[in-house]
């Protein structure tokens, strides 16, 4: 059939992929794959190989979290005729395989990559320098996946992102911004935006528009204002818990493209991963921009 990179990240996961990688290269063989193993070394290092060694494989297929598929894709997105996508997951949440039910058993997974069929997805295209495969954020609880060791991350899984953001509550930060798309102008102080192409996020479902599709051309956007009494809170999480309540704090729409800017910069996470402090942003939705086995 052609020749296959595998790229895995043997720390990912309380590095679940140890105990299966010999079945996993052994169903990739059995399917007709040439096999390739590039075990990543640091942070970057999916993305480098991807798109080192990329253009020679049929295609790609990665192993670990959200962040490794992340790189994996900026890597293949650097080349003139981007492979088809295989994804083995083995994060902590996993959540653009939970959006696509890429199954979370391994061995299922490596016989989805051999025997799935290739889907056309969205990828965002950040400040015109980076890619993203499902969400690009700012604001309270987002420096919770990049800031927590993945010792703990691989010790507590989920109860990790919990136990951080929980800390996170403390020191919520305003952000004065302006906003602004095709749909819809925003200004003033905020404490969180999320951009994102996803059913899931952090594990929690819904917190964007339920009619989430991965291939129209749109990104998800929520929006929330920062609140300054304890009725604006009570409103601001109301319209979080029961979404069909409507908020004048909380902002949800659809959009292809938008700008961002801020008083002062703002840290932005991309994956899962630091995607630097800016003060003005924009951002692209590449529409079916990349190929991803998925179950027939």
């Amino acid at each position: 059939m052609g020749r296959l990179l595998f790229i895995v990240n043997p720390r990912a996961g309380k590095g679940r992929i140890k105990s299966h990688f010999l079945d996993i290269v052994d169903i990739f063989i059995k399917g007709g794959w040439e096999v390739e193993v590039h075990t990543t070394q640091e942070p970057l290092d999916a993305m480098k190989t991807a798109k080192e060694k990329g253009s020679g494989a049929d295609m790609v297929v990665c192993s670990g979290g959200d962040g490794t598929l992340s790189e994996t894709i900026s890597g293949i997105m650097r080349l003139d005729a981007p492979p088809v996508l295989g994804y083995i997951p083995a994060g902590s949440t996993n959540d653009f395989a939970a959006s696509l039910r890429i199954p979370s058993n391994m061995a299922s997974a490596a016989g989805n990559v051999v025997n799935g069929s290739p889907f056309p997805v969205d990828i965002g295209y950040f400040c015109g320098e980076r890619n993203f495969v499902y969400v690009a954020a700012f604001g309270m609880f987002t420096e919770v996946s990049y800031m927590t060791p993945q010792e703990k991350k691989n010790l507590l899984g989920h109860q990790a992102y919990m136990l951080e953001g929980m800390k996170s509550l403390t020191n919520i930060k305003s952000y004065a911004m302006t906003l602004q798309s095709e749909e819809i102008t925003l200004e003033g102080d905020f404490v969180f935006g999320m951009v994102t192409n996803t059913v899931s996020v952090g594990g929690f479902k819904g917190l964007v528009k339920r009619d989430v599709a991965l291939n129209d051309g749109l990104f998800e956007v929520l929006m929330i204002r920062t609140p300054r009494t304890a009725m604006e809170l009570k409103d601001i999480l109301s319209s979080m818990i029961l979404k069909e309540v409507q908020s004048e704090y909380v902002y949800r729409f659809k959009t292809s493209r938008l700008s961002v800017s801020f008083a002062e910069p703002a840290d932005w996470v991309l994956d899962g991963e630091f995607g630097g402090s800016r003060t003005q942003v924009e951002i692209e939705n590449l529409t079916r921009k990349i190929h991803i086995m998925t179950p027939r």
